[in-house]
């Protein structure tokens, strides 16, 4: 990953991503002013071209910058170049300004400036649309999540950053609009080029110049900035006293490659302890009884009970009764169904659940939706109906990044809070949580599917995973269910070892470092979340358990770089031991070292325990309650 370069612009400070092209987390010292700026390429079916960058330049001072690049975005029939220049003033003035042309004739759905607005410092706070007449209007950010765009036809947005001080962003060369990203788990509001009310997607002729700028200006006096800002340093982690929620139940997917679970697997999984394995039965389509078996036979192996996703078509009742007919025969111990249509209806519609409960007895029977929390937000379910209520998410939808990526942490709180305002009480179901979006696309010959992420194998994953758990834990989800059992989308490898392990290099019967994040939790089903509160949860996420007098906390670095921790409201003495870089092969090889492994000792200095975190280390911290 190419290194950040820091910059300033009077009172502003800010980093730029040269991998990206992106400009992040513009700070008025501890205030998040803007958490970036960038210009992407999205093709006809919505993907991001990335962007090949080169020829950086940057001057710079302790007050302003001038930064140039030059980026190239190809795949498939797009062929597009421009070239970036952002600058920053004294004043705080910053504009990041580009040119492109297109190389090719292609269709696109979008090319030119995204703006995104920190949901922490905006959400629910005024601000004022000035339109592209000039004319302006006052409005104000959703708090919870918006289901639809909450500006249209924007020339410029100002909103207070501080008492006495305003920050206006100003969009020039396209008509832009707002969308409330949360809805896909991004911590941001953004705010976007070409309307989506416009027809799309839009053909770009070879020769074609696009021309955009952004400009970011301060309003008002400047307060005296507090703190630094700083991604990195000496990060401060608050235990509390009191237990706020229950441990969610955690699962797993049957893992889709098909292959049977080894003894060793099978060992492997069941010491996790996992309260359910989840399978997607379409009985519309040939194989569904098949892999309900198979899924009942991995299940018994493990202890676990299942979670059975139904995606119904439209002779879902006669889908239903055959799925009644093969549980008679089977007996899945079922721990909830959860009943989708497979027809282009994203969410459970009226009458879906009830007709569920003629033929699915002995568990809860749930809906909502099999895809992302925004089909839930825009078409909400008739939530009287439901057991509990479902969705499910991954951070991989608009960047894909591991500083974005982790950014969705917060994003993914805000979809259980505002589920709650439509929901109440209905316990909630997340799932499946998956790196990457879940496709049925083949392969093509030689590459990895385009559901898989090689970074399904690395520290990245377990830190990425410890803090989603932490973050939805301390609301009281009722259950969550990550990734599958074994291979390319699991928590291990699969005996047999990858059939593209240059792709995906992981030893065969080696466990993943996010093993050791559920193993962490193995023993803690029933316990209660005590909450824990991070001086910089872009940096450091922790989650703390109690049961039976002990009370395990596991602690994540969430950057590439490292950083300490000081962790206060423990007892003096803990015992602690860290999966980092030199001890990940030993652990991922056998597993069971880490159960056995003695934690080192150590006593509080002035309140507190201070840990050292290699990147993406991982520290499980064990102490009397």
């Amino acid at each position: 990953m190419a290194e950040w370069v820091e910059l300033r612009a009077g009172p502003l400070r800010m980093w730029f991503d040269p991998e990206w092209a992106f400009l992040r987390r513009i700070r008025l010292g501890d205030r998040e002013v803007l958490r970036g700026i960038y210009a992407p390429v999205r093709d006809a079916g919505w993907g991001t071209v990335p962007p090949r960058v080169s020829n950086v330049t940057v001057e710079r001072d302790d007050a302003s910058f001038r930064l140039g690049f030059e980026a190239e975005c190809k795949r498939g029939a797009i062929d597009f170049a421009w070239r970036g220049a952002i600058t920053g003033e004294s004043d705080g003035t910053v504009r990041f300004a580009f040119r492109g042309v297109a190389r090719s004739t292609f269709l696109r759905q979008r090319i030119g400036c995204c703006v995104l607005h920190p949901v922490k410092e905006c959400a629910g706070k005024g601000c004022v649309v000035e339109k592209p007449d000039g004319s302006t209007e006052e409005s104000r950010f959703p708090y919870y999540i918006a289901p639809h765009q909450p500006f249209l036809d924007v020339r410029a947005l100002t909103w207070e950053v501080a008492p006495g001080l305003a920050a206006e962003v100003r969009c020039e060369g396209d008509t832009f609009e707002t969308e409330d990203q949360r809805n896909w788990t991004d911590a941001s509001f953004k705010t976007y080029c070409t309307p989506l009310a416009l027809p799309r997607p839009v053909e770009v002729r070879a020769g074609a110049v696009v021309e955009q700028s952004v400009t970011l200006r301060l309003k008002g006096a400047v307060p005296v900035a507090g703190g630094t800002g700083s991604p990195c340093g000496l990060v401060t982690l608050g235990v509390g006293e009191q237990a706020c929620a229950p441990l969610p139940r955690l699962g797993l997917g049957v893992a889709s490659h098909g292959g049977p679970l080894s003894p060793m697997e099978a060992l492997r999984l069941k010491a996790l302890r996992l309260s359910h394995l989840r399978v997607e039965l379409r009985p519309s389509e040939p194989g569904w009884r098949e892999a309900l078996t198979r899924a009942c036979a991995e299940a018994n192996a493990i202890g676990a009970r299942l979670e059975v996703a139904l995606l119904l078509s439209g002779e879902a009742e006669g889908e239903l009764r055959l799925v009644a007919e093969a549980a008679k025969v089977l007996q899945p111990r079922v721990e909830h169904w959860l009943v989708f249509p497979a027809t282009e209806r994203a969410v459970s519609p009226p009458g879906l659940v009830p007709l569920a409960r003629r033929y699915l007895a002995g568990a809860r029977i749930g809906g909502g939706t099999n895809r992302y929390f925004t089909e839930l937000n825009r078409d909400r379910p008739p939530v009287g109906e439901l057991d509990l209520v479902a969705y499910s998410f991954n951070p991989q939808v608009h960047t894909f990044d591991e500083p974005s990526m982790m950014e969705s942490i917060e994003g993914q709180r805000w979809t259980v809070l505002t589920t709650r305002q439509f929901a109440g009480s209905l316990p909630i179901a997340i799932g499946p949580i998956t790196l990457k979006p879940r496709s049925r696309v083949a392969a093509e010959p030689g590459e990895l599917p385009p559901n898989v992420d090689p970074r399904q194998a690395s520290a990245f994953c377990a830190a990425w995973t410890l803090a989603s758990l932490a973050a939805l834990a301390e609301l009281g989800v009722h259950s969550l269910t990550y990734y599958e059992t074994t291979g390319w989308l699991g928590v291990m490898e699969t005996d047999r070892g990858s059939p593209l392990s240059d792709e995906l290099p992981a030893q065969p019967g080696f466990v993943f470092p996010v093993y050791h994040v559920f193993d962490g939790l193995a023993e803690l089903a029933g316990g209660e979340v005590v909450p824990v509160a991070s001086g910089d949860p872009l940096a450091v996420a922790g989650l703390a358990v109690r049961k039976a007098g002990m009370l395990r906390m596991l602690v994540a670095n969430l950057t590439a770089e490292p950083l300490e921790a000081a962790v206060r409201g423990l007892p003096d003495l803990i015992s602690f031991h860290r999966l980092d870089e030199t001890s990940l092969t030993s652990l991922c090889r056998a597993p069971e070292l880490a159960r056995m492994k003695t934690g080192r000792l150590a006593n509080a200095r002035s309140g507190q325990h201070r840990l050292v975190l290699p990147p993406y280390a991982l520290v499980r911290i064990e102490a009397a309650w």
